[in-house]
């Protein structure tokens, strides 16, 4: 966790988010994210989980309040998104990787022509993240070529090569058949115990409690409730969250490797 004497990472003061000028998406939310800081962000369908996101790396505008990165206010008619979004990372849960170009073309096209990086250097830190992620193999194929799995690990992979400060994933595994989530899992996994900062929107609830230091439950708009992950999971304080969580089974953490354990 952060020193107690830095800024946090990132910070949102009452934001506000309407669609079509009358449906009110998030209700003045506030929300405190320190350096290496792993969030889970959950809640219903339609509670503006993916919204918090998309208006966090400047997808979507906001009709109040403000949200600030490393201290800086970020949200104002001069903010440039692009050099927000090198330091803020997205993963979403389609992909959105260049169908024409091949996975290691996909990793370079943004650090080429955005940082305007050496391309030796570039490829080779490239390649060595995609061996970290078990794809040193398909560097040369194309996104047709990949599994579901695989496609979203390269695509963790994209948004690591801008050396982002803070990562956003957007349900991740949502579009995945059962066999793959756990691969895309194991990665993000991985990236916490290196301290990555981390936002992440996910249904998996088992995951969850096992690598977020926080979690956030949001419904129709508002954090419902927020605690470590743990006391979230094991006593939820109010009961719409209880409400949630029963809609779903949990298991303790097993030693065959079964459940994720960091």
């Amino acid at each position: 966790m952060a020193d107690s004497f830095e800024k946090p990472v990132l910070e949102l003061n009452g934001i506000v988010k309407i669609y079509d000028g009358e449906r009110l998406v998030l209700d003045r939310m506030n929300l405190t994210v320190e350096k290496s800081e792993v969030i889970a962000v959950i809640g219903p369908s339609g509670c503006g989980k993916s919204t918090l996101l998309r208006c966090i790396n400047g997808l979507e505008d906001i009709q109040g309040g403000s949200i600030a990165l490393d201290g800086e206010v970020i949200t104002g008619p001069k903010t440039e998104w692009n050099k927000i979004r090198e330091r803020v990372g997205m993963v979403f849960q389609s992909y959105e990787l260049f169908p024409h170009l091949t996975v290691i073309d996909n990793l370079l096209l943004a650090p080429l022509k955005v940082r305007k990086e050496n391309k030796t250097e570039a490829r080779e830190r490239a390649l060595g993240l995609l061996d970290r992620v078990g794809l040193a193999d398909r560097a040369d194929s194309f996104p047709r070529q990949l599994s579901g799995g695989q496609k979203q690990r390269v695509a963790i992979v994209r948004a690591l090569m801008m050396r982002p400060e803070v990562l956003l994933l957007d349900e991740v595994t949502a579009s995945l058949d059962p066999e793959m989530v756990r691969e895309v899992l194991d990665v993000v996994a991985g990236l916490a115990a290196d301290g990555m900062t981390m936002l992440i929107v996910t249904h998996e609830m088992q995951f969850a409690r096992a690598i977020a230091d926080r979690v956030i439950f949001l419904d129709a708009g508002s954090i419902v409730e927020e605690a470590p992950a743990e006391q979230f999971f094991d006593c939820p304080q109010t009961e719409r969250a209880q409400q949630f969580l029963n809609t779903f089974t949990f298991e303790r953490p097993k030693d065959d490797g079964s459940n994720f354990v960091i």
